[in-house]
């Protein structure tokens, strides 16, 4: 009978990774083969989105560990050739009702400096849509390449900002937001460290948490192993299109561990537990220390808060750690979930305005 058990018992372990199924409210990365995740739970399910280059694809699972078999359903593609191609890193964001994916897409000929960033509107509340397109995000000082844009509403003036990669120098800059699709004036560059490396900053998100957001970012050429988050914190009563009011946090807060197998963790994004009692990131790594953009792969693991109230990432887990799902019990709102609710469904508080002018 001991017998039987334990065969059963290693059964299920080796069955596990490779279902990608949940087993007794457990899961195992890596949740999907690409890179450049973002995840968000909605009406009783997770969605996911990576880099897939040709289009934009979304999966959807009750579960977190169902997303690795779940089917990926295209929400968009297009044919206009100024943004056809080198469709990266969208993100989807639940703003007056509507959902709004943001991505960055290049001209039909793949040319890397024609990546611009572009907005979609959903037609109602199913983030699988239909979309369709709204808009390009133009920053009228510096129209050049720009990429891995996200947004967020500061909670404490309840303003709205886009924050994304630009060239020249693929730095991090911000700019408010007149509606979901347009730019309202000049963005500002935030200096970020590199913390040795020079060439790449990208990929940010911010969290609020008590009277301070933290915009976390992506370090280094993502091809390297070390590839890396670093953070700039600022008060949420500052002025945030004043670079002097982001302050950098003074060493990297997620990186490589070698220990665990795990190599160039970024392009991470936010999420909560369905209980709101958890708090959640989603990036991509690799395997290997090789310089190289192959083997890029979704993970996700709960992350907790210092008791000086910044966030503390962590080490990468390995792929073969068996991790639990997150938390289903009814609960109260963990901070960072709070400050969730206010950024994807703003309501009468919004700043931001849905007409189409």
């Amino acid at each position: 009978m001991r017998l039987f058990g334990c065969y059963t018992l290693l059964l299920l372990a080796i069955s596990l990774p490779l279902s990608g199924q949940t087993i007794n409210g457990k899961f195992q990365n890596p949740l999907n083969p690409d890179p450049d995740p973002y995840c968000d739970f909605f009406e009783n399910n997770y969605y996911l989105t990576t880099t897939q280059r040709d289009a934009i694809r979304m999966w959807k699972s009750p579960t977190l560990g169902g997303l690795k078999t779940a089917q990926a359903i295209t929400i968009w593609s297009d044919t206009n050739p100024t943004r056809s191609r080198g469709i990266w890193a969208p993100e989807f964001h639940f703003i007056t009702n509507r959902w709004y994916v943001y991505y960055t897409a290049t001209s039909a000929d793949g040319n890397d400096a024609n990546h611009r960033m572009h907005v979609l509107e959903s037609e109602g509340r199913d983030p699988f849509g239909p979309y369709h397109y709204k808009a390009r995000l133009i920053n009228p000082t510096n129209d050049q390449y720009a990429i891995d844009g996200t947004v967020f509403q500061n909670p404490g003036t309840y303003l709205w900002y886009f924050v994304w990669a630009a060239r020249p120098g693929h730095v991090l800059t911000i700019a408010r937001l007149a509606n979901p699709w347009t730019l309202l004036g000049n963005g500002t560059v935030i200096p970020a460290s590199g913390f040795g490396c020079d060439e790449v900053r990208e990929g940010p998100q911010v969290l609020f948490h008590g009277d301070r957001l933290f915009l976390v970012y992506s370090a280094c050429d993502t091809g390297k192993p070390d590839y890396k988050l670093g953070m700039l914190i600022a008060e949420t009563n500052s002025d945030l299109m004043n670079s002097q009011s982001w302050k950098q946090y003074p060493k990297p807060v997620f990186e490589r561990s070698d220990q665990n197998g795990v190599f160039g963790p970024g392009h991470n994004g936010f999420f909560r537990s369905p209980d709101g009692t958890e708090d959640w990131m989603v990036y991509h790594a690799k395997t290997n220390s090789f310089y190289t953009y192959a083997g890029r792969e979704t993970r996700a693991q709960r992350f907790y808060w210092n008791a000086d109230g910044t966030p503390n990432f962590g080490e990468p887990s390995s792929l073969s750690t068996v991790l639990d799902e997150p938390s289903t019990r009814a609960g109260s709102l963990s901070p960072m979930s709070e400050s969730r609710n206010q950024r994807t469904d703003a309501g009468t508080k919004s700043r931001l305005k849905r007409s189409e002018n």
